[in-house]
């Protein structure tokens, strides 16, 4: 591969940018790859950013017709960002509250939203968090110290396959290879024969200790780093392999009788609380230092915190608030005032998350999820809408705007056109609010049966469910065994987040990671498993071939991701016709 790095373009008169066919193409991709994060989201609890799978695939499809076809125009690079905004913000829209606060809020009061509803409050969340990157585009772009790592990756794929188009041929090959056999894979287990998932012994398998056939988990394995996987399987032992076993000897956690198999449904109701703590603890103290490491910088180069943006569309600005105020008191009974008080909530909490994904790259969606419902918690205690729907608001908003940032940081290297990015993120939004929540009803018919399981543990929605039960009830609802774990999770959660924040990045990188610790005691130890070996051997082949794992593993590790994960949705919508 030619190691010449890519070059900005000069910023000269844009010939094609928000053209017919690229919507179409960002359209036709979005459609694809929202079930792919829906599934993961509801799987494990995390999504996979789909820039770059839509930029390879985006640029193969159109320069390919135009080498073949002196008639076709050819695909230029503000189409493919175009393309690549269009695509990652419909994939992207699982953070308006479809993995997490809306099947809590089922899990809890019970009531199911119908598809036109549930699209309509996706959609307005998301739709807020865009025009609030808009006023925040001029003062975050300007600022130095912030580097958005996620749209500099974005940037430099970009750049990189308009100067070496054969690479991203080739990287296009290696995808669809993974995700073709994932997706056999994953159609042989549904409909041919249920493949076998092996366990040592009937005990482990009681404890979840299983070699679960999925790619998709190997794929995010690669993708995660040793680090985190290897905290996973640290984690697994802890929770499924330590704990587990001493709760059911004590009788803290009761197995109804004569059931066989694994027993994760009865552990999870008692792990869920201490991995929950330890997360929302350790990303709260990590965002708090951050957050006072930035500001800190800021005086300290004579930068503003924060600037006054100059007016823009004010309009969709005004029609994205009254879309989210009267939803929350039509959806769920909200009293108005209460639910204007989640804007300037959502506005405060989607710049704060803003500014840490443009330093660290890290979206912190579950820490402003869980910091606006302790806010909730306080001001309307005891009331599960306010606490899930409201803090909704923030969370979707933030997740948002943080995609169109990192759109917005791409933009700018490039020379595009702002209000053209904005339209096509919109668009994006609004596809992925339709395809996500049909996604989402196929997959997940009945919650209350189906959720926090073994084959959907659903860790966002434990989490989302566990801090709204405890604000609610208080945790003198909780039994004296879960109220110690609780505290013992916190406490470990902040010292690590406090390390993770505060060492020199050689040393906290022997650090367990905190959410993933966190992440095992939710997950069944068979996924934590399959995650740290497909880790573990994208580490080993990186070891021996370090070139060829920094081409090919991220694109590899996206199609065993895509495959399995669009059969899986696939295979759910066949059930439905059919049943």
């Amino acid at each position: 591969m030619p190691s010449t790095r890519p070059v900005l373009p000069e910023h000269g008169p844009i010939k094609r940018e928000l053209s017919l066919r690229a919507v179409v193409t960002g359209t036709l991709l979005g459609i694809l790859l929202t079930p792919s994060n829906v599934y993961a989201g509801l799987k494990i609890g995390w999504s996979f950013n789909m820039s770059i799978i839509a930029l390879l695939v985006g640029y193969a499809i159109w320069q390919g017709l135009a080498r073949r076809s002196s008639q076709a125009l050819p695909w230029t690079l503000h189409e493919s960002n175009i393309n690549q905004t269009v695509a990652s913000a419909a994939a992207s829209i699982i953070s308006g509250g479809l993995v997490a606060p809306i099947p809590a809020y089922t899990l809890l009061t019970g009531n199911q939203l119908d598809a036109l509803p549930m699209i309509a409050w996706v959609f307005s969340v998301s739709f807020l968090g865009i025009w609030i990157a808009w006023y925040l585009r001029p003062s975050l772009l300007n600022d130095n110290a912030l580097k958005f790592p996620e749209g500099m990756a974005t940037l430099e794929t970009l750049l990189h396959i308009y100067n070496h188009g054969r690479e991203a041929a080739t990287r296009l090959k290696v995808l669809l290879g993974a995700a073709l056999l994932s997706g056999l894979v994953k159609w042989v287990d549904t409909f041919l024969w249920s493949l076998p998932r092996w366990s040592p012994s009937a005990h482990l398998e009681r404890l979840t200790f299983s070699a679960d056939p999925s790619l998709l988990l190997v794929g995010f394995g690669g993708i995660i780093g040793i680090r985190v996987g290897l905290t996973l399987l640290l984690g697994a032992v802890l929770a499924w392999g330590g704990l587990a076993p001493w709760l059911l000897a004590e009788g803290l956690v009761i197995v109804p009788a004569g059931s066989t198999g694994p027993q994760f449904a009865a552990l999870v109701e008692w792990l869920l609380w201490p991995g929950v703590s330890l997360m929302v603890c350790s990303t709260l103290a990590s965002l708090a230092i951050r957050l006072w490491a930035l500001y800190a910088s800021s005086r300290s180069t004579g930068a503003q915190a924060w600037r006054v943006p100059k007016p823009g569309p004010a309009a969709g600005f005004v029609l994205a608030i009254a879309l989210v105020v009267s939803l929350q008191a039509l959806l769920f009974g909200i009293n108005l005032w209460m639910a204007l008080l989640t804007i300037p909530l959502a506005i405060c909490l989607a710049a704060v998350a803003a500014r840490v994904v443009g330093a660290t790259g890290i979206p912190p969606i579950g820490a402003i999820g869980q910091l606006s419902q302790l806010s909730f918690g306080i001001v309307a205690p005891g009331q599960v809408p306010i606490n899930l729907m409201s803090a909704n608001t923030a969370g979707g908003s933030a997740g948002q705007c943080t995609d169109l940032m990192n759109d917005f940081k791409v933009g700018k290297a490039i020379g595009a056109t702002p209000h053209k990015q904005v339209i096509a993120q919109i668009l994006g939004v609004f596809i992925g609010s339709i395809v996500g929540v049909f996604a989402y009803l196929a997959l997940i018919p009945d919650p209350q049966a189906m959720l926090l399981t073994e084959q959907w543990p659903a860790p966002a929605v434990a989490t989302w469910k566990a801090v709204a039960q405890t604000l609610t009830h208080g945790l003198d609802s909780l039994s004296i065994s879960i109220r110690w774990a609780i505290g013992l999770g916190g406490v470990i959660g902040v010292l690590l987040g406090i390390l993770d924040s505060t060492l020199p990045a050689h040393r906290a990188r022997y650090l367990p990671s905190a959410a993933a610790l966190g992440l095992a005691f939710v997950l069944p130890a068979s996924v934590s498993l399959m995650m740290a070996l497909g880790a573990v051997l994208t580490w080993l082949v990186s070891c021996r071939w370090p070139s060829l794992t920094e081409r090919f593993a991220i694109t590899a590790a996206a199609g065993l991701i895509a495959g399995e994960s669009i059969t899986g949705v696939g295979a759910s919508l066949w059930a439905m016709v059919n049943g």
